[in-house]
Parts: structure tokens; sequence; C-alpha cells
């Protein structure tokens, strides 16, 4: 498996898939086809489907734009290329409008970028690919989950925790104070400001749900709004683990130290998920973010509460598990409707799988590697109208009722 580098990336939303990779693979195919006479970008399946709700189309021009070179986009929407419904190809043109160079590049989930030659893969850290090898090999050693993250990553890698961990916090920050309608036309407004001004007019229980809550929404409406954020593990679902951490971090007293472990702990999860099924919302639909998110944050949150390897498992097993079957059908290819409450569902789920976890032994019949594997099957199973191409689903439903309302 690849290094937590590649699965925390930072960056403006409001798609990881959608607008990090591309952009990405924009600057790569510049860099190394400079000064054409012009280039031609074609976006394929998912990517076309929801590209302008995702703001790929805008990405991709301002980066051509600030290289002065002249862009020609299409969109083929019921096509895919072989590798994966978020398929790109790159060409550079002469003159007179053939082609001269083409690649075709894959945004796979995440930010990540995987091509027909592997040449965007990067190197692999992580011996160990299965979650039960990896508990079997801290039994004998005798160490915690977090400890083999960094057995495995570079000595810098806390520093680098620190800096996802600022972002994650800086987030919430800004998306407590935001207010508004958010950006695409669908008229929604912001919420987390309201949700933690009210916290405090409740009871307990309802007072610490509206303040996760709010620290979800808050990093979700960032992110809908183009702003700074941390994929966890894609952007759609980045408010999940940071809600959770800075909740616990409040109501645990937990020191900085503890904060990135959780976060090694949590990108162990979801680099799992990752290798052994899918991250990306356009290949097995929103369980495979949401549902990712939701194990990441109940592993770092049952670790923060004390409970052992064992019980972390548990936890991440059940938070991808609750999940299964989620659709991924963005109203109007939006980051909004239903991606940002889901969030905060998620990760008031993360804790309650937390809890349930703790208060057992950690004993139970279906093991994670096992539930990753599920998810990837069921995901696939999934008609590709329910895999981020906005073609049914609740996307379908909001155009009926706003074409029979005309």
């Amino acid at each position: 498996m690849e290094s937590l580098r590649q699965l925390y990336r930072i960056g403006t939303g409001p798609s990881s898939s959608h607008t990090m990779a591309p952009r990405q693979a924009a600057l790569m195919f510049l860099e190394k086809y400079p000064g054409a006479a012009s280039y031609r970008v074609t976006l394929f399946g998912s990517l076309a489907a929801t590209g302008r709700g995702h703001l790929t189309d805008k990405t991709l021009f301002e980066v051509f734009q600030s290289h002065q070179s002249e862009l020609e986009l299409l969109w083929v929407p019921k096509k895919q290329l072989p590798r994966h419904p978020n398929g790109m190809r790159f060409e550079t043109l002469s003159d007179s409008g053939a082609t001269l160079h083409k690649w075709d590049v894959y945004s796979v989930g995440g930010g990540a970028l995987q091509d027909s030659e592997g040449s965007v893969t990067p190197p692999l850290i992580y011996s160990l690919t299965q979650l039960s090898d990896i508990l079997k090999s801290l039994e004998r050693s005798g160490e915690a989950l977090w400890e083999y993250v960094l057995n495995c990553e570079d000595a810098k890698i806390l520093d680098f925790f620190d800096s996802v961990w600022d972002v994650m916090f800086s987030a919430i920050n800004r998306g407590l104070t935001g207010v508004g309608i958010l950006p695409g036309g669908l008229g929604l407004g912001r919420k987390a400001h309201t949700f933690y001004r009210k916290s405090s007019l409740y009871d307990l229980d309802m007072k610490n749900n509206a303040k996760i809550w709010s620290y979800a929404l808050a990093v979700s409406e960032e992110n809908a709004n183009g702003g700074m954020i941390v994929a966890a593990p894609t952007c759609g679902a980045s408010g999940v683990l940071p809600a959770v951490l800075r909740y616990i971090s409040e109501t645990l007293a937990c020191s900085h130290e503890d904060i990135l472990r959780a976060l090694a702990t949590a990108g162990l999860i979801g680099n799992l998920v990752k290798k052994n099924a899918s991250i990306s919302g356009a290949e097995v639909g929103c369980q495979g973010e949401i549902g990712t998110a939701c194990a990441m944050a109940a592993a770092a949150a049952t670790q923060l509460h004390g409970g052992t390897n064992n019980q972390i498992e548990y936890a991440a097993e059940m938070g991808l598990e609750h999940h299964l079957g989620l659709t991924c059908d963005p109203v109007n290819g939006l980051v909004q409707i239903p991606c940002i409450e889901r969030n905060a569902h998620a990760a008031s789920r993360a804790l309650s799988c937390c809890h349930f976890a703790l208060l057992s032994g950690g004993e139970h019949k279906i093991s994670f590697d096992e539930i990753t594997l599920v998810m990837n099957e069921t995901g696939q199973a999934l008609p590709s109208i329910y895999r981020e191409t906005s073609a049914g689903g609740m996307a379908q439903a909001y155009r009926q009722r706003r074409v029979e309302s005309h």
C-alpha cells in the first residue's frame, strides 16, 4: 500500500476525484508536453456526467489558462474508458488540429491518478495489505495500530499529520462562522453556524449531537464552497473524521499527540479500503466514500477512548457494514445534497460504532477485511445511475419535480 500522504490530500473542494485529480493530471500533461498549438481534454463517464457540478471544467480551464494554453473540452458521459468510470483523455494538437500525443488517465478516488502504464502510481511502503495480517503481526510485537503506521512511514510523517490536523481544524473554524447560500444554484443555505449556536440551548445529549453535527457540516460546507480541506478519504466525505476528532479532543481532553496518532490509525483503515476495494463514488457508490470515512472515524474514536486493536477493528467494520449499499446520486452533480447531511450523520454513527465496540470485547463474526470485499462487491452490483452520474435516485427525483413545477 502507498503512504498515507496519498490518502490525506490537502486541497480545495468540492471533489477530490473531479477537481483535485483532474488538476494534477493537467499539470502533469502540460509539464510533459509544453508549448503545443492547443490541447484537448475529453471527459468520460462520471467525470462527464457530474463534472460541471463538481467544477471540473472550471478547474481545467484555470490550469491551461495559467500556462497560456488553449483548451478544447469535450464531454462524453455515456462512454467509459476501460479501467475506471472516471476517465480522462489528454491530447496535444497541431496547428491543423491533428493529435500529436495522447494520454488516457483515470481519477480513481480520493484525488489519486492511475494510467495504463502505472506511471502515476506512487511507491508502495506497506507490505501487509490485510488488517487481519496486521493484527497478527501486532499480537507478536505488542504494538498499537498507530505504531505500525509510524514504523512503515518515514520519519516526517508526524509532521505531515500535524499539517493535516491544522487544515482540518481550520476548516471547522471557518465553517462555523460561514453563513449564506452555497454556490451552484440549489439555494442551499449553510447550517453549521446555526447548529453550533443552538447547541448551548439544549440538554447534554442534544448539545453533544448538535456540536458534532455542526463540526461535520462546517467542513462539508467549506468543501462545497471550494474552501481548503483534507480529503479523508475524499472531499465529499471530508467532514466526518475532523468532526469526530474535534469533538473527542474537547470531551476527552486529548493531547495533540493523541490526535496525530488517531490520524495514523484512521488513515490505515482508509488505505486498506482503498487497496482492497474502492473509495470512489463513481466505482462503488457513496458507501466507498462516507462508509470508509465512518470506518476511519470509528477506528480513531475507539483508539482515543482506550480501545484495544481488536475493538478498533470491530468499530471500523461496523462503520463500513452499516453503510453497505449507499448510493451516490448527487443532486445537480453538486457535492451538497445529500452529501453534506451524510457527513453529519456518519460522524455521529462513527461514535456509536466506537461505543458499541468498547462495550464488547471486540469479538464479532464478520471481519473488517471481509466487509471491505462485500462493500466492493455491492458497489460493483449497483447500476451506474447510482454511482455518481446524477442519472437516478434523488438527483432524478429533484429534476422531475423541477420539470413538473414548470
